[in-house]
This record gives C-alpha cells, sequence and structure tokens, in this order.
C-alpha cells in the first residue's frame, strides 16, 4: 500500500484573501512543489472530492453548514470575521477540503492506502461546531473522525494537533465526546487564546501540553513524549488523524516557537508508531496552518516523507 495525496490546487487556488492576508494561495502553490520533487514520484495522487452538505454536517449542525454555503459570495469578497474571508471560489474549496478528509477516511479504513494527507485550504482546526473563524469554515480533522465512526465504524479516533495555534474547534466539538481523544501542542499565550493544560473536557480527552513563545523541538519532543503520547497509547485509538499545521516552525511569522522540519517528522513517525500498533497503521492527515512559505514547504515535505515509510 501507498500513501495517499489527496489535492485539488485549482480549487484551493480560487479561495481568495485580501493582498497581505497570510492565508493566500501561494501556499497551497508551495506545497504543491514540494511534493512535485522526485522523491514523491510513489504518492498515489487523487483529485480532492466535493463533500456533501450532509457530510460536513457530521461535525456542524446542518442549517449552520446551510448558512455558509449560502453567505458564498456571487463576486467580491465577504468577510465572516475579522480575518476570515469568503471569496467566489471559497465555496469549493471548504467543501472540496471536507472531501479530501472523507476520501482520505474511506481509502485508509478500508485499506485502500496505509496512510493519505490531505493538501488543502483553508486549515479547519479554528472551526467550532457553529463558528466560522482563524480562517476556518469547515472542521476537517473534526469531519475525518465523524466519517470514521459512522461510515466506518471506528470505535475511538485520537486527533494529533500540533499548529503553533490551539484547535479551539476541534476542541469544542469534541469536548464531551468520551470517544475522541484530542491533544494538542501549541503556543501560549497566541490567538485563539484557549488550550490551558486545565481545560480537559468533560471526560478527559482533552490533553492540551502548551509551550512557550521560543521553545522549539527539544521542548516539543519532551512534551509529546511525556504527556500526550502516553495518553493517545493508553487511549487505543482505530485511527489517528493529524492536525498538520507548520507554523511552529522557527521561520513562520504567526508565531514564536522555534520547530525544524526533522521535529515534524520525528512526530509524524511517532503518531506512526502508535497507529501501527493499535489502528492498523491508519492515519489520515490533514494541512493546517503554515504561513512562511519555505518553512510550510520544508515540513510539509518532512511530513509526507515520514509518512510514505510506513
Amino acid at each position: 500500500m501507498t500513501t495517499l495525496l489527496l489535492h485539488h490546487e485549482a480549487a484551493c487556488i480560487a479561495h481568495a484573501t485580501p493582498a497581505g492576508h497570510p492565508e493566500r494561495p501561494d501556499r497551497i502553490r508551495a506545497v504543491a512543489t514540494a511534493l512535485g520533487a522526485e522523491r514523491f514520484a510513489a504518492l498515489r495522487r487523487e483529485l480532492a472530492p466535493e463533500a456533501t452538505l450532509e457530510e460536513v454536517a457530521l461535525a456542524h449542525p446542518l442549517a449552520w453548514v446551510e448558512a455558509i454555503a449560502k453567505a458564498n459570495p456571487a463576486s467580491g469578497l465577504v468577510q465572516v470575521d475579522s480575518d476570515t474571508i469568503m471569496s467566489p471560489g471559497t465555496l469549493e474549496a471548504i467543501l472540496r477540503g471536507a472531501g479530501a478528509a472523507v476520501a482520505a477516511t474511506d481509502a485508509v479504513m478500508t485499506g485502500a492506502a496505509a496512510n493519505a494527507f490531505c493538501a488543502m485550504r483553508p486549515p479547519g482546526h479554528h472551526a467550532e461546531r457553529t463558528r466560522a473563524m482563524g480562517f476556518c469554515f469547515f472542521n476537517n480533522a473534526a469531519i475525518a473522525a465523524r466519517h470514521a465512526q459512522t461510515r466506518h465504524g471506528a470505535e475511538r479516533v485520537a486527533i494529533m494537533d500540533f499548529d503553533v495555534h490551539h484547535g479551539n474547534g476541534t476542541q469544542d466539538i469534541f469536548w464531551s465526546d468520551p470517544t475522541v481523544l484530542y491533544a494538542s501542542t501549541h503556543q501560549m499565550p497566541l490567538y485563539p487564546g484557549t488550550g490551558a493544560v486545565s481545560e480537559r473536557g468533560d471526560h478527559d480527552t482533552i490533553v492540551n501540553a502548551p509551550l512557550r513563545p521560543g521553545q522549539g523541538g527539544v521542548e516539543f519532543r519532551e512534551a509529546m513524549t511525556a504527556k500526550i503520547l502516553p495518553r493517545i497509547e493508553a487511549f487505543g485509538p482505530d485511527l489517528v488523524v493529524i492536525s498538520a499545521g507548520f507554523d511552529a516552525h522557527k521561520s513562520d511569522p504567526l508565531g514564536s516557537l522555534r520547530f525544524e522540519a526533522d521535529d515534524f517528522a520525528w512526530a509524524t513517525r511517532e503518531l506512526m508508531a502508535i497507529a501501527a500498533r493499535h489502528a492498523g497503521g491508519r492515519v489520515v492527515s490533514v494541512l493546517e496552518g503554515g504561513y512562511d512559505l519555505r518553512g510550510l514547504a520544508e515540513s510539509c515535505a518532512a511530513h509526507v516523507a515520514a509518512l510514505m515509510e510506513g
């Protein structure tokens, strides 16, 4: 089996943001260029399909999903919040982002792929049940987890988020759900202001390991080894979902952590090892943040290369 890459560069580029906005089409161009290198020739590549509104509603109320779809403009830009923007191409991009998560889950849960990476924008982990924010509209990691449960009978899903920003949306969606463990390393203090160690969920299935500004790979690996990996191991997931944000890279303008590309590769291998012991190796990864183009490309390449080792 191979690693599956789900992407749709044209749809991602068509999601427009204002000049100077960090979540810009060049992000996906950088990822596409990096994953076009010869060492990624063995990737199985498929275009991301559009999710149905009902599939998106696995993680969000259907009425809210429909309202987002109706808000998509025919022209110009619509500001959903201070930094979350819709353009005429946004709806297709976010539906294909969710569709990539669904298709990736289908592939790994049926054994058609060893693991999968969804190279799509915009990101999703700030999207709460009924709130679009932080560049995010639909929560792709949450949709993947719910699809694995409802379509494929997964009893427990673990979501690991190593974006520099805390995934408040994913935490919100699964706060009261004992069947999904959400774990996050992130910079604190930083947007969106959530992610304290004390935030543990109704069933102790939220695991936050915040890092201080200026900390890097050493502290990240210590937090993962001491606080997060043992919890995921004990949870015994049937699927591991990765919210793969690369804005903890030392070059990223939106954070102050000091990760190197190899830190993301290390974390990927550790999560794959847990998946191999408990989940038949099943890993679905979805792209989140990463706003320095070179850092994003290098980190994404390191992450996908590690996935291909599985």
